[in-house]
């Protein structure tokens, strides 16, 4: 089968996600071309040749918050001088490959590109939970006005899809058609780990001027592998019981797989691999990204974890006398590795081609 596969460029855990399902499509013997933007064409581009770059949206940040006035004009300003070469990469996309059917990890331009030529189109996101989901009143409150903009904005980026495959490791009640929860997307590597329970606490945050959290972590008393505060490290810099480490996939998984408790943003990507190695998860969601701070309730509503929109002594300190009842709740959380998604896929495929 010949499928068009869009992914998003901003925020890794689409790419990482995707790059998961394309090596499951290509091993199906399917024959696939890749459209991604950003840091997602990059990720991608390095394990596929089928990988081609397009303009996508992107998402400034400042103080672990999103600026929306500068994202808006960003987008504006980059998006007018792309759209040509856009519109030019399709028509070339078109005469040397014919789709049969077009999946999109939230990506609008593969979206568009199936609906105006009348093939069926297959959402597999983690966003879509905003838009077909009911969600409980605790779990929104205090954003509902956020929620219902960030809900729109979803529901307007791909609607009317054939199928829509939702990620997600809770399980709000899905009132809209067409629509199917699987558990989340799991890299291989994560898959193959053995959980343990170490002495360190895994630290992962992407916002180089979130210094406060260094400080708070000095005192914690525990060993903190840090992953992000430091960009561009070469080598491990270790001061007192802080460890800032250069990020590498492999070693940010093992120390995930040994961590006695991880803190985080609000990335479901690794909130939902805290949750399937059962790791004790702090999610600080970053400012403006309603999705996330819906993700990180749902993470505390399951006692899998807590959630905060900043860091201090007193947080940190009620998040680890917290731990041993997050492990609890955690060992009943049971996940097939990614075989509930690639079967419903294999299902869906067959199902919207055969039409």
């Amino acid at each position: 089968m010949r499928i068009l596969y869009g992914v998003v460029g901003e925020g890794m855990g689409h790419a990482i996600r995707s790059r998961v399902v394309l090596d499951w499509l290509f091993a199906q013997g399917h024959t696939v071309e890749i459209m991604a933007s950003s840091r997602a064409a990059d990720f991608l581009a390095r394990r596929f040749p089928e990988v081609h770059r397009i303009h996508g949206l992107h998402i400034i940040y400042d103080e672990n918050r999103v600026r929306k006035s500068r994202t808006l004009w960003s987008n504006l300003r980059d998006g007018v001088a792309a759209l040509p070469a856009q519109i030019r990469s399709y028509f070339e996309l078109v005469q040397d490959f014919e789709p049969e059917v077009v999946i999109s990890d939230f990506e609008s331009w593969v979206y568009l590109y199936g609906k105006t030529h009348g093939l069926p189109v297959i959402s597999i996101d983690n966003m879509q939970v905003l838009n077909r989901c009911k969600h409980d009143k605790d779990v929104l409150e205090g954003i509902e006005r956020q929620f219902h903009v960030q809900r729109a904005f979803v529901k307007a980026k791909l609607p009317f899809c054939d199928q829509y495959l939702v990620t997600s490791f809770f399980f709000p009640h899905v009132f809209r058609k067409r629509t199917r929860l699987v558990p989340p997307v799991l890299r291989p590597e994560v898959i193959d780990q053995v959980s343990t329970r170490g002495d360190h606490l895994l630290v992962y945050q992407t916002s180089e001027d979130h210094d406060a959290l260094s400080e708070v972590l000095a005192g914690c008393g525990l060993e903190c592998r840090i992953y992000g505060l430091r960009r561009n490290l070469t080598e491990e810099q270790v001061e007192g019981n802080l460890r800032f480490r250069p990020f590498d996939e492999r070693a940010f998984i093992a120390d995930l797989a040994s961590a006695r408790a991880v803190i985080s943003g609000g990335s479901f990507t690794v909130m939902s691999e805290c949750v399937y190695l059962r790791k004790p998860l702090l999610s600080v969601p970053v400012g403006g990204q309603v999705e996330q701070v819906v993700n990180a309730r749902y993470l505390e509503k399951y006692g899998y974890g807590q959630t905060t929109d900043h860091i201090d002594a007193a947080v940190l300190s009620k998040f680890l006398s917290a731990v041993p009842s997050c492990e609890e709740h955690l060992a009943a959380y049971v996940q097939d590795g990614n075989r509930v998604l690639f079967d419903t896929l294999a299902s869906e495929l067959s199902r919207v081609t055969a039409r």
